[in-house]
């Protein structure tokens, strides 16, 4: 019976093999499910002080005392080396090694500040992606974080301690300034990426630029959509993005894509552009969307057993925005430089319609009462659709019509 070295020596010895060749061999013998390897043939010329062949035959399992290693002596004149093996379960196992490894390579370790309704909802995501989560909020959200896989502080000191990678600012777009100025920066890493998804971008950009120091990284970030219109999936969705401070080095790149890929794995659709060109058109659809809502909301809009599909999309409409904050609102209307504008536009534009209307209706009216009597009146102006920019259409453009 021979020792697995003194079998290893021999077989260097006999067919002018490196051990290197032979341990790469066994390693990969070892590391298959079940593996039948048979080399024919091996290398060609004879060996150079053995002239017949050898065949070696391996235990199926080598701990086995019941498999001994077996030596039979060769009937061609070929020479053969078979090698049977079944996986043993090694406790080393080189493709789920590799495999770990690059999983972790990819994930992040992730700091949310403020661990409301929209943190909480994006910690989800995270979680399930397999990234490493901290959470620090005023609020005790200790048992909710647990449940979630996130690790909570009650401290940012702690927090910043435990040196995240990326900080992602969930607070209020009201609260968002007072929190950076109470940030112990100094306790993070100098190339650490601040994330913000407040809803409005140049305010954001001017506060981050301002209160962060100068070697971080500074991405921001607008998610177009929330716990109710994306709880049963991110697919399609826009996100927003801007790279407002990205470093120079190859890792705070990598990061930074590492962090988008976070959406773009859920399927968003990634939109880059501007902090500024983001807030010109998020003032068109998100505040009026939800000034809308919010009218609508206090209006009563119910259903009934006869709704249209238009009359449901309203009432989606209300759901989905009743189910934020009043400050996110405010902070949409505050923060936005657009957002005034457009709220003088609605108003404009409801008043024009009321008069539209009531200008039909006296026309009617004054029909029934007078008949013809009317006809030759001189016209009067018509109201018309407002001009982009909200003000008044020029007298040019205004038709007559006769009352």
């Amino acid at each position: 019976m021979f020792s697995y070295i003194a079998l290893a020596d021999l077989i260097v010895s006999t067919f002018n093999l490196s051990r290197s060749f032979l341990a790469f061999f066994f390693l990969f013998s070892l590391s298959s499910t079940v593996t039948y390897i048979a080399m024919l043939p091996l290398i060609s010329a004879k060996p150079q002080n053995l002239s017949p062949p050898l065949s070696f035959h391996f235990p199926l399992f080598p701990s086995s005392p019941t498999s001994p290693l077996s030596f039979h002596p060769p009937l061609k004149n070929t020479l053969r080396l078979r090698i049977r093996s079944i996986d043993a379960a090694q406790p080393y196992d080189y493709e789920s090694l590799l495999r770990t490894q690059h999983f972790k390579s990819q994930s992040l370790k992730i700091a949310i500040l403020g661990f409301g309704n929209f943190g909480q909802f994006l910690a989800k995501t995270f979680s399930r992606q397999g990234h490493t989560l901290l959470a620090y909020s005023r609020t005790n959200y200790a048992d909710t974080a647990k449940s979630l896989g996130v690790t909570f502080y009650n401290n940012p000191d702690d927090l910043f301690e435990s040196h995240p990678e990326v900080v992602i600012l969930c607070t209020s777009i009201l609260s968002t300034e007072k929190v950076l100025q109470t940030l112990p920066f100094q306790r993070l890493k100098r190339s650490t990426l601040f994330v913000d998804v407040l809803s409005v971008k140049e305010f954001a950009k001017t506060i981050l630029l301002k209160y962060l120091p100068a070697e971080f990284d500074i991405l921001c970030t607008h998610p177009m959509f929330g716990p109710e219109s994306g709880k049963n999936s991110w697919n399609g969705l826009p996100f927003v993005y801007d790279k407002v401070r990205i470093g120079n080095e190859e890792d705070r790149i990598s990061r930074a894509e590492r962090f988008l890929d976070v959406f773009a794995k859920e399927g968003c659709r990634m939109v880059e552009m501007t902090c500024a060109e983001h807030d010109r058109h998020a003032a068109g659809s998100q505040f009026v969307t939800h000034t809308m809502g919010r009218v609508l909301e206090r209006f009563g809009l119910e259903s009934s057993p006869i709704n249209t599909k238009g009359y449901d999309t309203l009432l989606d409409l209300v759901e989905v925005t009743a189910g934020d904050s009043f400050e996110l609102y405010y902070g949409l209307f505050m923060y936005n430089k657009n957002a005034m504008e457009q709220l003088e536009r609605l108003d404009m534009a409801f008043e024009a319609i009321k008069k539209e209307l009531f200008g039909k209706l006296h026309h009617v009216y004054r029909k029934q009462l007078f008949g013809n009597a009317d006809e030759g009146v001189e016209d009067r102006p018509k109201v018309q659709k407002l001009l982009h920019n909200g003000a008044p259409p020029s007298a040019d453009a205004v038709k007559p019509e006769t009352s």
